[in-house]
């Protein structure tokens, strides 16, 4: 089994088209092999950006899609937003996918190969992420808990998980440094909106 937190250059390209439609715009995205929810928009990755969207009450933000994939949900809030937006994975494919999809949809942001936030220097008013569950709770784990490393004073870490992958306890874990509140369940998705302490 090939995860898409790994790199496998020789794995097959077979790329393919996936449109995101909101409200009057559409946004076309390319996909492969080898990356998180090939075939279509991830249900939790989807439900993660709507509710961002008709959430978020600030402007001119700057912003931080960790484990980007191929940037559904970065190129959607550059686009869309026309926030200052940074995404970074570890998978080279899934980088070069981002970077493709920025130019399908005539957008800019910056593209960073990095293994969670190794790479990362600067701090976020949003950080947001469907962490890779497949990796590993510990790697979840260092994705939520290291976020506050890199949130502004006033920033905010939104992700999505599932009730059945361990929603409440990690919403337990995060409390000793976070003010967690859920803002949405849908199928069992939770979305999850986390402040600083």
């Amino acid at each position: 089994m090939e995860h898409y937190f790994t790199n496998n250059q020789n794995l097959k390209s077979e790329l393919r088209t996936i449109i995101y439609k909101h409200q009057d715009e559409n946004l076309v995205f390319y996909s492969d092999n080898g990356v998180f929810s090939k075939d279509k928009l991830d249900f939790g990755s989807s439900l993660l950006l709507e509710t961002y969207f008709a959430n978020n009450k600030r402007e001119n933000l700057k912003v931080l899609d960790v484990g980007c994939g191929y940037g559904f949900l970065g190129v959607s809030i550059a686009k869309l937003l026309g926030f200052k937006v940074t995404m970074c994975d570890v998978n080279k494919r899934a980088l070069h996918l981002a970077s493709k999809n920025l130019d399908e949809n005539k957008v800019e942001a910056e593209v960073i190969e990095s293994n969670v936030y190794e790479n990362i220097k600067d701090k976020y008013d949003v950080i947001i992420t469907n962490p890779p569950i497949r990796a590993g709770k510990s790697v979840v784990y260092q994705i939520l808990d290291e976020a506050q490393n890199h949130l502004k004073d006033d920033g905010e870490l939104w992700f999505v998980i599932r009730k059945d992958q361990g929603a409440k306890s990690t919403l337990k874990h995060l409390e000793n440094h976070y003010i967690c509140e859920v803002i949405t369940k849908s199928k069992g998705f939770y979305i999850i909106k986390a402040k600083n302490r």
